[in-house]
C-alpha cells in the first residue's frame, strides 16, 4: 500500500467517523458536520470520488437510519424521509465539487487555497442547501401549502446557521492541516540535521 492510499483512508476514515458522531444528534449541542465532511471529503480524497462519495452517502443513510429507528419511528414514514429526501445527493456532490475545485484551483499552493476557500465555501454550501431545503420544501408533505415567497423566507432562515457550522468544521479543518504540515517540516529539518 503507498503513503497516499494510508494516507486517503485515514482522511477517509477520520471524515467518516466525524460524520457518524455528529450527524447522530442533527439539533444536539455538537452541530452536524456532514456538509463540510462532503466539502473536505471533495479536496482531500477528489481522485476517490467513485469511492468515497457513494461510502459517505451510505454512510449517512445509515446513521438516519439508526436514528430514526432508534427513536422508534418506522425509516420510510418518517417526515424526512420524502421524495426530498433524494435531493441530499445532488445537495452533498455540491459540497464535494466545491471542494474538489478548490484543490484543482489551488494546485498544491496554500495561500491559493486560502484565498480560494471562502468563496468556493460559500457557493457550496448555497448549492447545497438550495437542492437539500429546497428538496424538503417543496418535495414533503410538511408544508401545506408550498409558495416561493415561503420557500425563500424558509431558504434565508436556515442558510446562516448551515453556513456557520460548515465553516466552522472547515476552519477547524485548516488548523489541523497547517499542524500536521508544520510537524512533517519540522521533521524533514530534523531528518536532514540529522543525515548531515
Amino acid at each position: 500500500m503507498t503513503s497516499i492510499t494510508r494516507s486517503r483512508l485515514a482522511v477517509f476514515a477520520a471524515l467518516a467517523v466525524l460524520m457518524a458522531a455528529t450527524r447522530l444528534n442533527h439539533f444536539g449541542l455538537v452541530p452536524d458536520a456532514s456538509w463540510a465532511v462532503f466539502a473536505l471529503g471533495g479536496f482531500y480524497l477528489a481522485g476517490s470520488v467513485r469511492w468515497a462519495f457513494p461510502t459517505l452517502m451510505v454512510l449517512a443513510v445509515a446513521v438516519d437510519y439508526v436514528v430514526i429507528t432508534g427513536s422508534g419511528a418506522s425509516f420510510w414514514s418518517h417526515y424526512c424521509m420524502s421524495p426530498g429526501y433524494w435531493m441530499l445527493l445532488p445537495a452533498h456532490f455540491a459540497l464535494w465539487a466545491a471542494g474538489t475545485g478548490l484543490r484543482r484551483f489551488g494546485q498544491d499552493k496554500p495561500l491559493r487555497v486560502l484565498a480560494g476557500l471562502a468563496p468556493a465555501l460559500l457557493l457550496g454550501v448555497a448549492t447545497c442547501h438550495l437542492f437539500a431545503q429546497g428538496g424538503f420544501y417543496w418535495l414533503s408533505d410538511a408544508v401545506a401549502n408550498p409558495t416561493f415567497a415561503g420557500w425563500a423566507k424558509n431558504y434565508a432562515d436556515w442558510f446562516m446557521p448551515y453556513l456557520g457550522t460548515t465553516a466552522l468544521y472547515v476552519g477547524m479543518a485548516v488548523l489541523v492541516h497547517g499542524l500536521v504540515a508544520a510537524l512533517r517540516r519540522a521533521g524533514a529539518a530534523r531528518a536532514s540535521g540529522l543525515a548531515g
